[in-house]
């Protein structure tokens, strides 16, 4: 017999969940899926018939696997129609013989230091000077030059010219956008000049999306009027509207170091405390009203969504939206006792929308997340009791005074200590998603939760307190103009107040920091199979205390074991490993020496790296190897190897055997033959490929580093082929890795 667990909602939101999995992996070898599922949907009506009318167990039991079966099946098919590259006319199938396209704005504008970035929607191409429909997204970039207006969502634009599919990673252990932007349904990316796209329209594919925003930079414009330090502006609009253009790289970092960056992002916390503030005033000053319960829950509906209109609709607090949507559905209809179920229900809902995001980052963690506070935090909490711990001490003849410390003592501690095990019960299930991602894990999150969410959630409340008062002392203003500058002394007040918290909570995070600089564990790699095992250990761990079965410890332990035999063997297996990298960084000369977990890189143009191009190109590939030791060099003194010129801009090195000769000056008059294995040409090089080919001979590849122009590359690669020489390109193809002759 088979005894289903009380939780329906949960068993059915993993088989669809496993099927969008199964999707993800093979996805490109299955075949279309939707006339399986509708004989199969055909299949569980005609069985369900049957159990329907069959007391037995065993008609039950049949009916539920089928059931998982169709909706395992569902979710790999959701997924499938959700691809949009598999459509007839989906730009990739177009190649570069497109000439023109239009295109809507269809995503937020990113403002970078040079450039604008978002996401447009194709809706037809021109080739062959034939217009037809297709279908597509592109990431695309234009300069931030003088002239050049923002882009807005809904804009209409006719672009000349073809763009290009995304880059794969192209140093080693570099995040992977292509996959990434795959997810969001992009394949295509393009730098756009101002002369080479024009605005026909603005017509937005979702005009309440588009009110939404429009709302959202409007409050943001309240925010920048009255918080007049730059950096505590940049915080307020992200702490309550989720807008982090402004706020600054250190700004980030800081808060990534000590595991608070949840709180710069509008999603579950913020609609939690609007939902909890609310709930409370509601039943504070209405509880005893008939209905109480019904027409409390539509308006807690309503201030949510209100909530998530203002703040621009961002998938994150639609997601929050949804969640606390379907808990407030629960506790009105008297079902909140079982929650895992309402999660459950509402993961299913957001994964029926975008099958997708199931492998976004914040979807993962907030579910995980309040998955881990349900089932944990009463747990923790119930191991001290500071508020019996502290009426204990309670004596008759007491003063009121002492008996009000001892009370207030004791709710004092145990508030704090409901908010520890809070925070303890989060990271329990997130921690191996951060590592996985992030490669990193803050050992001070306890510290800068338990003092950053207090203030933070009070500067929630005292931003929305001035975005109120600012909208109504507008109101005000209209009617009564003369009384304008007498009103606007509120909204400044409380400005002020906010402006101070937001102060204290900045300077709290940063102190952190710097009292704590050695307490953030850095440089973990863990794969995604090593990231299961870890979870598959907490919950063996959490079954053991839950049953108190020793076979449980047992399984933990042998998950245990597994996981260090993974990474003994990893590094087993890298510990022989030697590497020369010519990396692809644009306009830049950077080559790598690796042996094992020890790498030397070294920047041939003599220039030091910027912090932006060692933590995106360089550091990914020290975590996945797992250095220990790195150094980094400004040209070729010092190195530990051996450079000799045998010409003006011609350098030849030898490391354990490999010899490289590295080319940035002429080769015009050289005739004395070198042997190498490899050629790389900087700077563009002045040579010819019969140079080359008389001076190194036509064996070794020539490659061409990121410091040489796309022109160049273009002009030359078809030289250096022609003459039989194989070349490669770092900016096009990635990084070039060769190993030394053994």
């Amino acid at each position: 017999m088979i005894t289903w667990a009380p939780y329906a909602f949960v068993r059915l939101t993993l088989a669809l969940a496993a099927g969008i999995i199964t999707y993800l992996y093979i996805g490109t070898q299955l075949p279309p899926l939707l006339g399986p599922l509708l004989g199969l949907v055909a299949v569980y009506a005609v069985v369900q018939v049957w159990a329907s009318r069959q007391p037995s167990r065993s008609a039950t039991d049949a009916t539920g696997l089928l059931a998982i079966a169709v909706l395992y099946l569902a979710g790999a098919t959701l997924t499938q129609e959700a691809t949009q590259s598999r459509r007839h006319n989906h730009i990739y199938r177009f190649g570069g013989k497109i000439e023109f396209y239009r295109a809507v704005v269809d995503d937020y504008t990113v403002v970078r230091p040079a450039t604008y970035a978002t996401t447009v929607r194709v809706s037809a191409v021109r080739i062959a000077g034939q217009w037809q429909a297709a279908v597509g997204g592109i990431r695309v970039s234009i300069p931030r030059d003088s002239g050049v207006v923002m882009p807005q969502y809904g804009d209409v634009w006719l672009v000349r010219g073809a763009p290009a599919p995304s880059k794969p990673p192209l140093n080693p252990g570099e995040f992977n956008y292509r996959r990434y932007l795959e997810y969001h349904q992009v394949y295509h990316q393009q730098f756009i000049h101002p002369d080479q796209y024009r605005t026909l329209a603005h017509t937005p594919p979702n005009p309440l999306k588009a009110m939404s925003m429009r709302a959202a930079r409007v409050l943001d414009g309240v925010f920048r009027e009255y918080v007049h330090a730059k950096r505590e502006y940049a915080l307020s609009s992200a702490l309550v509207l989720g807008i982090k253009d402004d706020v600054d790289q250190e700004t980030r970092q800081a808060y990534a170091n000590t595991g608070t960056t949840h709180i710069m992002a509008v999603s579950g916390l913020q609609v939690g405390l609007l939902f909890a503030l609310v709930t409370w005033l509601l039943t504070r000053f209405f509880g005893a009203m008939p209905g109480f319960r019904f027409w409390s829950a539509g308006v807690g509906l309503a201030v949510i969504w209100s909530y998530a209109f203002l703040t621009g609709l961002s998938a994150s607090v639609l997601r929050a939206a949804v969640m606390f949507t379907f808990i407030i559905l629960a506790r009105t209809w008297g079902r909140q006792s079982n929650m895992y179920n309402t999660l459950a229900v509402a993961a299913f809902v957001l994964l029926c929308y975008d099958p997708f995001l199931l492998v976004d980052v914040g979807f993962q963690l907030s579910f995980l997340a309040v998955l881990s506070i349900v089932y944990l935090q009463p747990r923790i909490a119930s191991w001290f009791d500071f508020r019996d711990k502290a009426l204990e001490q309670l004596r008759p003849w007491q003063p009121r005074a002492v008996q009000r410390l001892w009370r207030g003592a004791g709710h004092t501690a145990d508030w704090i200590w409901q908010a520890t095990a809070l925070s303890l019960a989060a990271q329990v299930a997130t921690f191996p998603l951060g590592l996985f991602y992030f490669h990193q894990f803050p050992l001070t999150f306890l510290f800068s939760n338990l003092v950053a969410v207090p203030i933070s959630s009070g500067a929630v409340y005292v931003g929305v307190v001035l975005l109120l008062l600012k909208g109504l002392v507008t109101l005000l203003s209209l009617l009564v103009p003369a009384a304008a500058s007498i009103l606007d002394w509120l909204p400044r007040l409380v400005a002020w107040i906010f402006e101070q918290m937001i102060w204290l909570f900045n300077e709290y995070i940063f102190w952190i920091g710097r009292a704590m600089p050695g307490a953030l564990l850095t440089g973990i790699h863990v794969t995604a199979p090593q990231a299961w095992l870890i979870f598959a250990c907490i919950l063996a761990l959490l079954a053991f205390f839950a049953v108190r079965r020793l076979s449980w410890l047992m399984v933990a332990c042998a998950l245990l074991g597994i996981f260090a035999g993974s990474r003994v063997w990893a590094a087993h297996r890298l510990a022989p490993d030697e590497q020369f990298v010519v990396y692809s960084i644009p306009r830049r000369s950077v080559c790598g020496f690796w042996r094992g977990a020890t790498a030397e890189i070294v920047t041939t143009d003599s220039l030091p790296l910027s912090e932006t191009e060692r933590t995106y190109r360089i550091v990914p590939g020290i975590i996945q190897r797992e250095a220990r030791r790195v150094r980094y060099y400004q040209g070729w003194e010092g190195v530990p190897l051996a450079v000799r010129p045998v010409a003006p801009g011609v350098q030849v090195l030898v490391w354990q055997g490999l010899r490289v000769a590295l080319v940035s000056g002429r080769l015009e008059g050289y005739r004395q033959p070198v042997s190498v294995d490899v050629v790389v040409l900087r700077r563009n090089a002045r040579v010819k490929a019969e140079e080359v080919a008389a001076t190194f001979g036509k064996q070794p590849p020539v490659v061409f580093d990121s410091s040489c122009k796309s022109w160049y590359i273009l002009r030359q690669d078809s030289l250096f082929q022609a003459a039989g020489i194989q070349v490669y390109d770092v900016a096009a193809r990635g990084a070039f890795i060769v190993r030394p002759p053994r």
